[in-house]
């Protein structure tokens, strides 16, 4: 008697491979696009741009260049500025920890300081983080130094293509009344920064799903 052949199972299992494949790929591709489009479509909160007063601003970090805020930072702390002298919040948090892989000396939150002095903002007006190393901490942290001051409400400062992102983990830390206001670039690549904050938004969404299996850590 003769043995069924082996060839018609392997090519189902070979057609079955491939369809899984195909359909992995495709899931993967909608779900790049789909957070693609929510980060490029990200205006900010409120989006209609009138920020609602709050206790402080809380700016969140990026490279120095020989301990000065690079251009894109600069940027950021342009929009604190502005949001302070229009009587938005009266203090602010810089929050940034030092870049080992870089050439300053100073924490990010030390720069962001300096710079903002240099610019007539009081020293005493300012409270630094200098630990946070993501932007989960620079939230986290912020958050512990609002709880410490007695502070409820802020304003989370940044560039545009970060601003979903910070808005979500400020909203899972529990932040009341979130407000983010957002900063388009000149200097920097955008296209690029959003494209990259695909697999940034990504990764914080799986440590946000780790997160939910123990308990919140908040801002306690």
């Amino acid at each position: 008697m003769q043995k069924p052949s082996a060839r018609p199972r392997g090519r189902k299992y070979l057609k079955r491979a491939i369809g899984i494949a195909a359909a992995g790929a495709a899931a993967l591709v909608i779900w790049c696009l789909s957070l693609f489009m929510i980060i490029n479509r990200y205006e900010g909160l409120p989006k209609s741009g009138t920020v609602q007063p709050a206790d402080v601003g809380i700016v969140l970090g990026a490279k120095l260049w020989q301990d000065k805020p690079s251009p894109a930072l600069e940027e950021r702390l342009n929009l604190a500025l502005e949001l302070y002298r229009t009587g938005a919040f009266d203090r602010l948090i810089m929050s940034g920890g030092l870049d080992v892989e870089g050439d300053a000396t100073l924490t990010e939150a030390e720069g962001m300081r300096d710079y903002l002095v240099s610019k007539g903002v009081p020293e005493e007006a300012i409270r630094l983080d200098s630990e946070s190393h993501s932007t989960y901490e620079n939230l986290l942290f912020s958050g512990r130094i609002m709880k410490e001051e007695g502070w409820n409400r802020a304003v989370i400062i940044t560039h545009q293509y970060h601003g979903s992102r910070a808005q979500d983990i400020a909203e899972f830390l529990d932040y009341e009344d979130v407000q983010v206001q957002v900063a388009d670039s000149k200097v920097l690549n955008m296209a690029y920064h959003r494209t990259r904050e695909v697999l940034a938004y990504t990764k914080w969404l799986g440590e946000k799903w780790l997160l939910h299996g123990g308990k919140n850590p908040g801002i306690d």
